[in-house]
């Protein structure tokens, strides 16, 4: 997933693709043990999307707490 199209979307949106990306995650690590998994890199892209998506849900509630204590 792009920066950009993690950025259009709520804070809302961001934490439920997280939660359906650990779940992914953790089918792949099954997966990956079980030996049905042939392509090993899609943990990695994964995981980084987790992290991208955690770092700009981070960003946005930084920001709205920034914008409360303004005003």
């Amino acid at each position: 997933m792009k920066t950009a199209e993690i950025r259009k979307m709520t804070v809302a949106e961001i934490e439920n693709t997280v939660v359906e990306a650990r779940h992914e995650l953790l089918n792949l690590r099954f997966q990956t043990i079980t030996g049905q998994l042939t392509d090993t890199s899609i943990i990695r892209s994964t995981r980084r999307d987790i992290a991208r998506m955690e770092t700009i849900l981070r960003e946005k509630k930084l920001a709205e707490v920034s914008e409360e204590s303004e005003a």
